[in-house]
């Protein structure tokens, strides 16, 4: 067998354990190396928030580590730096997992044809998913454009075992980019982010495959009570594993194979699973929803200079709704939100303000360290009545009733609002031997800034007239 180079080409897949595109590259090799590489794109690293670049660079330090300081990083436009590489080492085939976002179709399709016209090839092979897009179909060969249905089939698949370790040879090139450089790239700042001081992340998790597995062990303690506890904020019942699925520390089905369907927490967890693959498939199914309603009704939405002034408050956690403002700081705090929470803090912003949804998604997108396209995006549009439910304007979410519901001793609420806790100041007059530093926002807390009541009927009074105009609009 004659020894060649091999490219494998990370990008949402920053493991060695069960993966099958790198396992094809070795095996491509043969008796030759592969060359492992991941590429910073600035048009993804520069405009990403302080969390989610943090996290990654743990993550390919971790990797580094793991391929014995080997991980070769370039920085540029991959259509570039992909071909180049492989120019440099004579490689004649690159290997990378199939990527099915908007811009990973596009940017593959571009490495693809740089590559073929030097001979060379780009090799995909597997998914980030349990189901790749596209995969899984109607009777009449459609996409499923509601979760139910498609989950009633992907719930009946059967999930192959997970891989071993994948072990190479691995080589490395002339020149590589330090970690450090690339930590010290400036970051393109969302609008809002100069209205509020610098994101005080405290609470990152570690980056890598490692501690990836550590997590799921975590979880496994707990994953019986899922089904009762996940809604609790309060409580640290949910899995925390979105982020390893983002940057594919964990594949998902290594996380299926360690959690079984024994118990209602289980399977109400793999449930939440098959959301993410079946977002993955309505943005792969219509790109353009990333950032445009998938069913538009042409609501009416503020976007005048009150409504960006109220978005701020909503940012900063300073709507005087305690759950909201709660999410929104924890997010600033720990680039993670809680999953009701979420849906809570969307509410407030699409049916309480009435502003528009992809304010809040380029927000949360901005800020989460498990920031993925296809779920946020959807998920806001979810929460906003143009998306994959069938009936958006009965859902409007009540942030006094949902803080009485889910944190019924206020302790997530006084976790993140110190200005409600005992002896810090607030809006009622209670004093405090504590700090300035203490309060996050400042020292007193703000009264509601909206009618909850008020704002819902005027909600659910654009949304039904936006849908009749729709109706009419199909009739004619």
């Amino acid at each position: 067998m004659v020894a060649q180079s091999t490219i494998f080409w990370f990008r949402r897949d920053l493991r060695l354990h069960d993966h099958p595109a790198l396992q094809a590259a070795i095996d491509d090799a043969g008796e030759g190396s592969v060359l492992p590489l991941f590429v910073v794109d600035p048009a993804l690293f520069d405009h990403a928030g302080p969390a989610r670049r943090a996290f990654l660079l743990s993550c390919l330090e971790q990797l580094n580590r793991d391929l014995d300081g080997k991980l070769v990083l370039r920085f540029g436009q991959p259509v570039q730096e992909v071909p180049k590489l492989a120019e440099e080492i004579g490689a004649r085939s690159v290997f990378v997992t199939a990527d099915a976002t908007p811009n990973g179709v596009r940017r593959d399709e571009g490495v693809a044809t740089a590559l073929s016209q030097a001979g060379r090839q780009l090799v995909q092979v597997g998914s980030c998913y349990l189901n790749p897009p596209g995969s899984i179909r109607t009777g009449s060969g459609g996409r499923y454009k509601v979760f139910t249905p498609y989950w009633n089939v992907a719930s009946t698949l059967p999930v192959s075992p997970p891989l071993g370790r994948s072990r190479g040879t691995w080589s490395t090139a002339h020149s590589s980019v330090a970690l450090e450089e690339v930590a010290r790239r400036p970051l393109i700042v969302h609008p809002v982010v100069e209205l509020v001081e610098a994101q005080a992340l405290q609470l990152l998790p570690d980056g890598g495959e490692s501690a990836a597995h550590q997590r799921l062990q975590r979880f496994l303690s707990i994953v019986d009570t899922y089904d009762e506890q996940r809604d609790l904020p309060a409580d640290d019942a949910t899995s925390r594993l979105s982020v390893d699925l983002h940057f594919g520390t964990l594949h998902p089905r290594q996380i299926i194979h360690a959690i079984g369907q024994g118990t209602s927490g289980r399977r109400a967890f793999l449930r939440q699973l098959g959301w993410r693959d079946f977002y993955a498939d309505v943005l792969s199914a219509n790109p353009d929803s990333a950032w445009n309603d998938l069913h538009p009704l042409g609501i009416a939405q503020d976007d005048d200079e009150g409504a960006r002034q109220r978005f701020v408050r909503w940012a900063t956690g300073m709507t005087g709704f305690p759950l909201v403002d709660a999410g929104m700081r924890q997010l600033l705090s720990e680039g993670f939100l809680h999953n009701r929470v979420r849906m809570v803090a969307a509410s407030f912003l699409v049916k309480d303000l009435h502003l528009p949804w992809q304010w809040g998604a380029r927000w949360f997108f901005h800020c989460l360290v498990d920031g993925d396209l296809a779920s946020n995006s959807h998920g806001w549009q979810w929460v906003a009545g143009v998306g994959t439910d069938a009936s958006p304007y009965i859902r409007v979410f009540n942030p006094t009733l949902q803080a009485k519901r889910f944190d019924q001793d206020s302790t997530y609420v006084q976790r993140w609002v110190p200005e409600l806790q005992e002896g810090v100041p607030s809006s009622k007059g209670r004093r405090s031997t504590a700090s300035f530093d203490q309060v996050l926002f400042g020292s007193t807390y703000p009264e509601p800034m909206v009618d909850h009541a008020v704002e819902r009927e005027e909600a659910i009074r654009r949304l039904t007239r936006a849908s009749i105009s729709a109706k009419e609009g199909r009739s004619t």
